[in-house]
């Protein structure tokens, strides 16, 4: 994938993150760690600009739960800052949860979808199930699903397709459509 980041870049993500978050909570600037010796190659990826998806799970004795996901299809910030600030959304901005509040943080993990250009889908049946992400607009209503969601749903290509659907508010196979656009899309997925 052109934007993979490296383990060292992963690891500054991560921290980057959690940082973002804790300073929020602390009422406080954030202090980036961010030490460009760490890094194997440049430029760093953490430069570009590039979309990304900040996940926040609950780990409780009861099970791991989504607590909070928000971010960019795509970024006119370096993947660092796009991270940084989706963090901070993930935690407080998500409209499904009440903002993340100090005693929830350390029952929470983290993890971060670094997202590939969008390409129009020519042919939803060529669609790999845990591979491809999905971003549909259609009728002034849109969607996105990232790739390792219908893996953690146990969708087949067909449930996911009309899933896709769903989640932008609109029928079962709107992506069929005339007017409807479906774009694909993959992801680096890692964390903590």
């Amino acid at each position: 994938m052109e934007f993979a980041p490296s383990p060292e870049e992963q690891q500054i993500l991560l921290a980057d993150a959690r940082e973002s978050i804790t300073a929020k909570l602390e009422n406080r600037p954030p202090q980036y760690r961010r030490d460009p010796n760490t890094l194997n190659r440049e430029p760093s990826v953490l430069d570009r600009p590039c979309g990304a998806f900040v996940t926040l799970h609950s780990d409780t004795p009861a099970g791991r739960r989504l607590r909070g996901c928000i971010g960019r299809m795509s970024a006119a910030w370096p993947l660092e800052k796009t991270v940084q600030i989706m963090a901070q959304e993930a935690a407080f901005g998500d409209p499904r949860f009440p903002p993340l509040s100090a005693e929830e943080l350390p029952h929470c993990s983290i993890e971060i979808s670094v997202l590939s250009p969008m390409e129009p889908c020519a042919d939803p049946r060529q669609l790999r199930v845990g591979v491809h992400g999905l971003f549909l607009i259609h009728r002034g209503k849109s969607g996105v699903l990232l790739p390792q969601v219908p893996v953690e749903q146990g969708w087949n290509l067909d449930e996911y397709l009309d899933y896709i659907c769903v989640k932008a508010g609109l029928p079962p196979r709107s992506y069929e459509a005339p007017g409807a656009r479906l774009f694909t899309f993959t992801a680096e997925v890692f964390g903590e």
